[in-house]
């Protein structure tokens, strides 16, 4: 049997090995778009590190090695921003991403009161765009960055819906 994947808060030990995924994990998205210019491509160290200890960031394990990252944080207004979800290419398509994805909502509602969960894409990124509605995310508006570049905003909103869910399965789990 395989080494079974772990998620867990960063440590400040693993900005360099969050940082390189980034950069491999970016690649492709800059390639789509023309644009090595982005944001997660740019990021410095000293960056990240100060996320590190601001922020919420998750990492995935495989043993020591880091294989998956997601951070985010809640403004005053209940927002859950999502950002910097990466899984190591040789690890997509296993489910990684929906587990840390789903692992950083858990985190963040037990931190603070959470309203909406909202993400970024872009436009082209179609199997983010897949998982991110798998998850019940759905857009909710677009903003022209680039003539290359449109990015798509999701949320999901919490509320009745949950609760809804919640009753319905308690009713199948006494039934």
């Amino acid at each position: 049997m395989g080494m079974s994947v772990t998620i867990s808060a960063a440590k400040d030990s693993d900005a360099e090995q969050i940082l390189k995924l980034q950069y491999l994990c970016y690649q492709s998205e800059a390639a789509l778009y023309g644009d090595y210019g982005i944001e997660p491509l740019t990021q410095t160290l000293d960056d990240l590190r100060a996320e590190l200890a601001h922020g919420c960031v998750l990492v995935a394990r495989l043993g020591e090695e880091v294989v998956g990252s997601v951070r985010g944080g809640v403004d005053d207004d209940g927002t859950a921003t999502l950002d910097k979800l990466i899984v190591h290419p040789r690890m997509q398509r296993h489910g990684l991403g929906r587990r840390l994805l789903s692992a950083i909502e858990e985190r963040l509602a037990e931190e603070r009161s959470v309203k909406r969960y909202r993400l970024f894409t872009g436009h082209r990124s179609a199997g983010n765009l897949r998982l991110y509605s798998r998850l019940g995310y759905t857009p909710v508006g677009t903003e022209r960055v680039s003539a290359r570049l449109t990015r798509i905003t999701l949320e999901k909103t919490l509320g009745e819906t949950l609760e809804e869910e919640a009753v319905s399965q308690d009713y199948a789990a006494s039934a």
